[in-house]
């Protein structure tokens, strides 16, 4: 991640000292942690655990002797005292001692702290492991500005294989993991720094509680994102909200073939949770074909994985009426699924915009080469169609386009494109959801779908 630091601190209540709650730091001495892995400097000033940046060291943490691999609360504040740093607070996490040269590294979960423009305080970051599982672009509404010099507070409450983070009282992040076993080190970050001007600069921590054990689940309020891990499943707080499978993650339910009755007899496979479009002659539709939802959805939030192999082309189409008849692939606006690195078609079209997670042949996907999961990796899309038909997409939880459907700057950007001859194209009040078959193998799986009203 990007240079970071912080200041904690956290918030104290009638309860902190009861039998429920125990206190991590005494606010007078470091007792009871130890730094590791870089060179940071740590001490006590005024009751809280100030952390300094220094030239020359890896990503520093001061990691706390108790563990807690279970269920838990923890509460704290904290603050950060530069817009241009950012840091962490690292749970449920992991050291390993043979990493930088016998230094050793924290890797595992973090609680983002973020001043920059983007907002992504209270997200959910992998430490030294898979980067990004819950940056906050995918709540928008708790996108809060992380104010310098000012403490915020700070919730993250772990139960089961289920985490949830607030940030100020906001409910913020909700991540449904795979993994099941951590080495559980709670710990605060000084970020390595690789200026000379960001030397020096100050974060504090203070009054850090957790609550472990007989933790009962926070309830979230309804509408967010939930960053479900487990491949084809809802959990309660999904459903409640109003999402459904379209992929059930054993059988063909609920589609059928483009300009068919049934689903393809051949060209696609369904195994081990994946639905998986076969690799052919690279053609367009010339084997089993594109596949629809029976259903059809106007305002929605489609939410998909797919893995692409290496040169392969597919999309996923959304207002498909097949009303069209045309010979190929089925007529809908198409969140592209390309790559970029090797399929010709990146460099096709206008100005990029159809390369990976584009409105292809309309508007060029703005993304960074490090949210791109290469071939063989899973990916996730998501597609939001709002009912005043502003139209947002993403990829792997990061918003890389967004536009107007049916505004006059739609239709111009329509009119200059492929889509031309086909009158009002992308405009109908309904459509299907459509997989492509574009003669390379893609899969696909956790295929959810909320409405919206």
């Amino acid at each position: 991640m990007k240079t970071r630091l912080i200041v904690f601190s956290f918030f104290i209540s009638s309860t902190i000292f009861s039998q429920d709650w125990q206190s991590l730091f005494d606010g007078k001495s470091l007792k009871g942690w130890k730094l590791v892995a870089g060179k940071a400097e740590y001490k006590v000033e005024d009751g809280a655990i100030v952390g300094t940046t220094v030239m020359n060291s890896p990503n520093s943490f001061l990691v706390s002797d108790k563990k807690f691999t279970g269920d838990f609360i923890l509460e704290l504040e904290a603050m950060l005292s530069d817009t241009n740093t950012n840091s962490g607070i690292q749970f449920k996490s992991n050291f390993d001692s043979a990493w930088n040269g016998g230094n050793g590294r924290v890797f595992g979960y973090q609680y983002e702290l973020d001043p920059s423009l983007r907002k992504w305080s209270g997200g959910i970051y992998d430490e030294g492991r898979r980067d990004w599982l819950y940056p906050v672009s995918l709540n928008a509404k708790a996108q809060t500005y992380f104010t310098p010099n000012v403490y915020h507070k700070i919730k993250i409450e772990c139960t089961g294989n289920t985490v949830k983070t607030w940030l100020d009282g906001v409910a913020t992040a909700y991540l449904i993991d795979t993994i099941k076993k951590n080495e559980g080190l709670l710990a605060l970050q000084v970020h390595s720094i690789n200026r000379a001007e960001l030397k020096g600069i100050k974060l504090y921590w203070k009054n850090i509680r957790i609550k472990a054990g007989n933790v009962s689940p926070t309830t979230f309020p309804k509408g967010i994102y939930v960053a479900n891990l487990l491949p084809n499943s809802l959990n309660g707080y999904e459903v409640q909200d109003g999402w459904k499978l379209l992929f059930d993650g054993r059988s063909s339910e609920g589609w059928k073939g483009a300009y068919k009755r049934t689903f393809p007899e051949k060209g696609w496979e369904i195994k081990d949770g994946v639905i998986k479009v076969l690799a052919s002659a690279g053609g367009e539709s010339t084997n089993g074909g594109d596949i629809v939802t029976k259903e059809q959805f106007s305002a929605f939030d489609l939410s998909f994985e797919f893995k692409l192999t290496p040169g392969a082309n597919s999309g996923v189409k959304y207002f498909v009426t097949l009303t069209e008849n045309n010979p190929g692939s089925a007529i809908g606006l198409e969140y592209q699924l390309l790559d970029d690195t090797l399929h010709p078609d990146a460099k096709m079209g206008l100005n990029g915009n159809r390369t990976l997670a584009s409105l292809y042949d309309l508007i060029k996907a703005n993304k960074q080469s490090r949210f791109i999961k290469q071939p063989g990796s899973w990916n996730t899309g998501r597609i939001i169609v709002y009912p005043n038909n502003h139209v947002e997409h993403y990829l792997n939880g990061v918003k890389v386009l967004e536009y107007e459907r049916r505004s006059q700057a739609y239709r111009d950007l329509v009119a200059i494109s492929k889509y031309k001859v086909w009158q009002n194209f992308g405009e109908a009040t309904q459509g299907h959801i459509l997989l492509q078959d574009h003669g390379n193998e893609v899969s696909f799986r956790s295929i959810k779908i909320k409405r919206l009203n």
